[in-house]
């Protein structure tokens, strides 16, 4: 897998491949190649829901805001 970024061809918009690429796998001008694009996505939603709390959300809250009051 490799990431790259699109650029503005025309009206178009084009992808290059890296030269390394290229050479790894002898690619050359005018043939045909199969491509799986798939946008990268959010990082956060990625990771939304993945981290599991001892607690619940609630507790949580209430535990940080007494400690907040006894500073004030």
């Amino acid at each position: 897998m490799i990431i790259s970024k699109t650029r503005k061809w025309g009206s178009s918009l084009g992808i290059v491949i890296p030269k390394d690429v290229v050479k790894e796998l002898k690619i050359r001008e005018n043939q045909e190649v199969f491509l799986d694009i798939k946008p990268k996505d959010n990082p956060l939603k990625e990771l939304f829901g993945s981290v599991k709390l001892s607690k619940p959300t609630e507790q949580i809250l209430k535990e940080i805001r007494g400690k907040e009051s006894k500073y004030i």
